[in-house]
């Protein structure tokens, strides 16, 4: 069986943080070799930059954070993606090239055909196998924000840019659903879990 590339996506209080815990759950009792990543992140440099971006000090042009997005990603693929897969070792990235057309695009307003010359420089055909969208009612992803922690510079965006930043999640699943599972992390947490497990029992079975 090739290694696959899973990812996990969605705004902001989506739920990310409890389904990567059954997601490795799911892993661990199958006994299936698999690392757990994140983007921006996953290498000393994006660490470096996802600190610089996710800061509400910083000040930055969208076509800047958008390129420091891609230049994390590509020191990702180049140190962590690709080498581990070539191992034969599952991936599950926490946040992927989705988010920047979501967030960047989709929020912020950069063209998206920007944003794919960027994508095809960086990644050329390389996609997930699978993404895995969390989709949640804004006024929801709200709630949970301001319950759980200190808001990050993406957080304390507003309402508005949220509804953008999830519809153009929802309309790149939709333009691609052989690719995507949209789960609605607004249920019960058990429900999730199930469909969740559901989603990677059947792509391991293909």
């Amino acid at each position: 069986m090739n290694a696959k590339f899973i990812t996990l996506d969605g705004i902001d209080g989506a739920g990310k943080t409890t389904q990567l815990d059954v997601i490795h759950q799911w892993f661990e009792r199958r006994q299936l070799p698999v690392h757990f990543t994140r983007e921006p992140g996953g290498t000393p440099l994006g660490e470096n930059l996802r600190q610089l971006l996710l800061d509400p000090n910083t000040r930055a042009h969208i076509r800047t954070e958008t390129l420091l997005m891609f230049a994390a990603r590509q020191q990702h693929l180049q140190d962590v993606i690709l080498p581990t897969l070539a191992t034969g070792t599952h991936i599950v990235c926490d946040r992927f090239t989705d988010a920047t057309f979501a967030y960047q695009g989709g929020g912020r307003g950069v063209p998206a055909d920007d944003i794919a010359l960027l994508e095809q420089w960086v990644q050329g055909s390389f996609r997930p196998d699978l993404t895995i969208l969390l989709d949640i009612p804004i006024d929801l992803s709200q709630q949970r924000i301001e319950q759980s922690r200190d808001k990050d510079r993406f957080e304390r965006e507003s309402p508005q840019f949220f509804h953008a930043v999830r519809q153009s999640y929802l309309q790149r699943a939709a333009a691609a659903p052989e690719r995507y599972a949209i789960i609605d992390s607004s249920r019960d947490k058990a429900l999730v879990r199930n469909e969740i497990e559901a989603v990677l029992d059947k792509l391991f079975a293909a």
